[in-house]
């Protein structure tokens, strides 16, 4: 018969708290790329006593303009505080490519306030999708509106999206700041207003999180219209709603706006236009023609009136 203090010296031991678990991976993770890493890929030189493979702590220290004794800390696992700008500079030092660096925020417990360019959640099958919808307009995004990826019929659409610098490629910019993107959409303040109540009741959920807020922070400066619509307060959600854009190429076209959620969360999203009428299937149809002709390098017709 065993006593109460034996049972529980028995007992298993209490699990690792999940906050070390994830320091100790980023601790091995950060180690791996260091030691992956030559010195002439970073432009050092090797030196004949090297014996370290890859790059020695100090190097990746100097390299992102940190500390040698902290950075030396974050390798041993130990609890500190890591900035979002510290991660991108080991980031852009141990030459993480997209996914890499997508895991090493994730480890970090941080997200990452630059808006991705290319998205793991954007596989082959969804972009043969996109291209299986023409000449449907339809579009990838997030729950900020970056807009992930696109067919060629939506990369004409409101403008020639290609012509915009991956950076800017968020439907909340465009409807504020792009003059082109503004001129193509019937109602411009309506679905302005709109969008900043959809973007408001989203943010609800990443408050603290560094990529809404400087989104937030972008738009406030650079857009007083934005800053009116935020300043009201207004929330709603996403719904399907019929859309009305004006297109340099072809005229007037008439959708019915539908979001396709990925996962069962309000976040990524497939956006798809489809034609409300015969004229306005007419037109894409065009539009689509026109995009074509464009990725084969062959001139594009003038654009038509309304």
């Amino acid at each position: 018969m065993t006593t109460m203090a034996e049972e529980t010296a028995t007992e298993a031991p209490r699990p690792v708290a999940a906050s070390a678990i994830r320091r100790h991976e980023l601790a091995a993770f950060l180690r791996h790329r260091r030691e992956h890493i030559t010195p002439e890929q970073v432009g050092l030189p090797r030196g004949r006593r090297r014996r370290t493979p890859g790059l020695r702590r100090e190097e990746v220290a100097q390299l992102a303009a940190v500390g040698v004794t902290w950075y030396t800390w974050l390798e041993q696992a130990r609890d500190i505080q890591v900035s979002v700008q510290v991660l991108d500079a080991l980031a852009r030092t141990l030459m993480l490519d997209p996914s890499e660096r997508s895991h090493l925020f994730q480890l970090a417990g941080a997200v990452d306030p630059t808006p991705a360019t290319t998205c793991p959640s954007v596989t082959p099958a969804m972009r043969a999708v996109l291209e299986q919808l023409e000449p449907y307009p339809a579009c990838l995004q997030n729950s900020r509106y970056d807009i992930l990826a696109h067919n060629r019929t939506y990369g004409l659409l409101l403008c020639d999206l290609e012509a915009v610098p991956p950076e800017d490629r968020n439907c909340l910019i465009l409807s504020y700041t792009h003059e082109e993107w503004q001129s193509s959409i019937v109602h411009l303040e309506e679905v302005q207003r709109l969008m900043a109540a959809r973007f408001r009741a989203a943010m609800a959920g990443h408050l603290a999180e560094p990529a809404w807020k400087m989104l937030l922070k972008r738009l406030r400066a650079e857009s007083p219209r934005f800053c009116e619509a935020w300043d009201r307060h207004e929330v709603v959600s996403h719904r399907s709603k019929r859309k009305e854009f004006l297109n340099r190429h072809v005229g007037r076209v008439v959708v019915d706006h539908t979001d396709l959620w990925l996962s069962p969360e309000v976040g990524p999203r497939m956006v798809t236009y489809v034609p409300a009428d015969e004229e306005s299937r007419e037109r894409l149809e065009k539009l689509h023609e026109i995009a074509l002709a464009g990725a084969r390098g062959t001139a594009r017709p003038a654009p038509t009136g309304r």
